[in-house]
């Protein structure tokens, strides 16, 4: 596509417009672990249930998974620009309501709010930093930047929680998205131009679709935490598992059958498309299930204090804040494709490596969140970029919303997976300690085998992504 005379040629020409995209994404990674510090304290100041505590951070997830491909379409419709400046509105004014919240279910209600916000806000981050550049390198550095700023603030959110609970009340944590949403508007109102029509999606919109995809989602959401939380034993997560993959096939019969579909299954089927999003499903079921299983380990089997354990995380952390440089230099070297296999192959090694040898001690645990961390560093950015890139430009947001679904969706099951496994083979109640010999032995053999299962299905995912890759790479020559 030729570079238009408005188009910027850098990243120092657009600073204005990816201060404000790079805020965006600083709320949803910060918000996804600033709030967790605190909820022991708004449990007891809201005499909140542990099951309204645990819907405090769960509605926002579902809320946020279940919208953001129909939310996706909104956008490609009526314009991604005008969707996002409305969304953090709707951003400020919930993160504002918090002040006044004095209920469980009042604050439930605050964060669904914000979850819709995030599915309005969070993909068109991606998408408009996509569009924002005409050539691949720009957009790549672009896409780049935006989610260190995030990780950034995934980084930083327990410890900053933590300092802000010493000095002030927990709506503060809530609060500090106020500011955040509003330098994001400024950023995106100023540096942005308006929606051009000719790149917006104008068929008829399929609702019947889109309610038959946010309740596949939502729900494909909710059964990870059933297996986790009821265990494999309760009627409710297989319920939920099976309404999962009836809705998803309603979704499909739908989406195929309708005149002009919500998600167009044929766009998803290419090469770029579905690559793209299977490597994204392999990097988050890989580092979800990896962050699950090592902070019980630590914590659980080794005895580490909550404070020793984020310490032993750090690795992790700093490779996925530190590594942004190197991605692009990396990418330029060997292409987009064969840096997201490289790294997806990276991630799946790293698993494995905990897998089969984290239980000698914490040096290989360490070198197995470094690999991990390291191959999640360049895949979600590479991931990301081969949809959208795949996508014609009126599908933009859709591809974004496409990208972040798979993450959330099989982070969601990478959790379920682990939990799972734990419950079936270790014996009595796992947060009781100190445990028996047996117990201690059980725990082990658990981490191995959900280790080892989620390395053979994200591996699998891995494999055929790069299947798919060298059939996109071949395409043009044949």
């Amino acid at each position: 596509m030729p570079r238009t005379l408005d188009a910027p040629r850098s990243l120092r020409e657009a600073w204005v417009a990816l201060t404000g995209l790079s805020a965006v994404f600083l709320f949803e990674m910060l918000d996804n672990s600033i709030l967790n510090v605190a909820l022991p304290t708004i449990g007891r100041e809201l005499a909140a249930s542990t099951v309204a505590l645990q819907w405090v951070t769960n509605v926002y997830a579902v809320v946020f998974g279940g919208l953001m491909l129909v939310l996706g379409a909104v956008a490609d419709r009526f314009g991604r620009r005008r969707v996002m400046l409305v969304g953090l509105v709707l951003l400020a004014a919930a993160s504002a309501a918090t002040a006044f919240v004095t209920t469980a279910e009042e604050l439930i209600l605050v964060r669904a709010v914000m979850g819709v916000a995030a599915a309005m806000t969070t993909p068109g981050s991606i998408a408009l930093a996509f569009r924002l550049f005409t050539e691949e390198g720009p957009r790549i550095r672009a896409i780049t930047l935006v989610s260190t700023v995030g990780l950034v603030g995934l980084a930083v959110g327990p410890t900053a929680g933590g300092l802000v609970l010493a000095i002030a009340p927990w709506q503060v944590l809530l609060l500090v998205n106020v500011p955040i949403a509003a330098l994001a508007f400024l950023g995106i109102r100023a540096g942005i131009p308006a929606d051009d029509p000719a790149g917006l999606h104008r068929t008829p919109a399929d609702v019947l679709g889109g309610l038959l995809g946010t309740g596949t989602v939502v729900v494909a959401l909710v059964a990870p935490t059933l297996f986790v939380d009821d265990g494999p034993g309760s009627w409710a997560p297989w319920a939920a598992t099976a309404a999962t993959v009836v809705g998803a096939a309603l979704f499909v019969l739908r989406e195929r059958s309708a005149r002009h579909p919500l998600l167009d299954l044929a766009l998803v089927a290419r090469p770029l498309v579905s690559s793209g999003l299977a490597f994204k499903a392999a990097a988050g079921l890989a580092i979800a299930g990896l962050g699950y299983l090592v902070t019980l380990q630590l914590q659980l089997a080794w005895g580490w204090s909550p404070a020793m354990a984020a310490v032993g995380m750090l690795p992790q952390v700093v490779v996925l804040v530190a590594g942004g440089p190197f991605v692009n230099g990396f990418v330029e070297r060997v292409g987009v494709g064969r840096a997201a296999s490289v790294s997806a192959a990276t991630v799946v090694v790293g698993l494995a490596v905990y897998s089969l040898l984290g239980d000698l001690g914490y040096a290989w645990v360490a070198v197995s969140l470094v690999l991990v961390a390291a191959g999640m560093r360049v895949v979600g950015v590479v991931a990301g970029f081969s949809v959208l890139d795949g996508l014609p430009e009126n599908r933009t947001s859709i591809g974004a919303a496409l990208v972040d679904t798979a993450s959330e969706v099989t982070s969601a099951i990478g959790i379920a997976v682990a939990g799972t496994i734990l419950a079936a083979l270790v014996t009595g109640t796992i947060t009781a300690t100190p445990w028996t010999p047996a117990q201690s032995g059980q725990f082990a053999d658990a981490v191995t085998v959900a280790g080892l299962v989620l390395t053979a299905v994200s591996a699998v995912l891995v494999g055929w992504a790069i299947l798919r890759t060298s059939r996109a790479t071949s395409a043009p020559a044949s």
